[in-house]
């Protein structure tokens, strides 16, 4: 599995359940894009339209060979799940809150896959906590890196 792009942001913003992989409908330029590293998941989600779901607003930069026949780099893509996975997902979005938010993008063989995850909304008290807490771990490494030397 060679990682492409992860979405750092979606931890600090959401709590995240759950990742399902799914595979994305790209075109060929997209791939050659993808293969050099060049997508940023960074404000992206994914929605359910007609029983089918779509990541929108994952920016894929253009291939520089590609010409005129380039896409969209933000153009909506459509993710390939089966339909009992897409049921359940909707299932919780329409119940629980939930969204879908992208976490990683990657490659599984030769095929690109995205990682979509469950989130929840963080409030501002919960992003302020999970500061707090990185802090005082990073303290407490510090004073434990002092006191062996």
């Amino acid at each position: 599995m060679k990682i492409i792009t992860e979405n750092r942001e979606a931890r600090h913003n959401y709590f995240l359940e759950n990742g399902i992989e799914a595979g994305i409908a790209l075109e060929g330029s997209e791939v050659k894009s993808l293969r050099g590293g060049k997508a940023n998941l960074k404000d992206s989600y994914a929605i359910i339209r007609d029983g089918e779901v779509f990541l929108i607003n994952c920016h894929i930069s253009n291939f520089e060979k590609a010409g005129a026949f380039a896409p969209d780099p933000r153009r909506t893509r459509k993710l390939l799940l089966k339909k009992q996975e897409i049921s359940k997902l909707d299932k919780k979005i329409k119940e629980q809150g939930f969204t879908l938010v992208p976490t990683k993008m990657y490659f599984s063989g030769s095929l690109a896959k995205v990682e979509i995850a469950l989130g929840k909304g963080k409030k501002l008290y919960d992003k302020k906590d999970d500061k707090k807490i990185a802090d005082l771990k990073r303290y407490a490494q510090r004073q434990i890196a002092n006191f062996k030397n």
